[in-house]
């Protein structure tokens, strides 16, 4: 970008160093990008409400979190794609030619405890 960047402020790096990284290498990529494309002088101005640091105390409970959300999500497209098929699972207008393969679609039902609607 034929920037010339001499220095990163002190309490840039260290949000820099505390943020989570989420996006690995493509996110930190992202925002050094980001921010020599807004910085206007020798010194990298990076927007700092964009690194909030998150905390990891217990990525136990953060992992179980994400995963009943992506239940949640699950068992909502399903009851959509059922009520879009008119509760057929299976043949060519079944919810399954909506995005999943019918026993898939079978096995996930079962899981999340979704039966179909007679």
């Amino acid at each position: 970008m034929r920037k010339h960047i001499e220095s990163i402020p002190t309490k840039t790096l260290a949000a820099l160093s505390e943020y989570h990284w989420p996006g690995n290498v493509r996110e930190l990529e992202n925002i050094i990008e980001r921010a020599l494309i807004v910085s206007r002088g020798p010194e990298l101005e990076v927007a700092l409400p964009e690194l909030k640091p998150q905390s990891v105390a217990d990525p136990a409970a953060e992992t179980a979190s994400e995963s009943i959300r992506l239940q949640d999500a699950e068992r909502e497209h399903i009851l959509k794609s059922l009520r879009y098929a008119n509760r057929v699972i299976g043949g060519a207008r079944g919810a399954a030619k909506l995005g999943l393969n019918r026993s898939t679609l079978q096995s996930k039902m079962k899981k999340l405890g979704i039966v179909r609607p007679t």
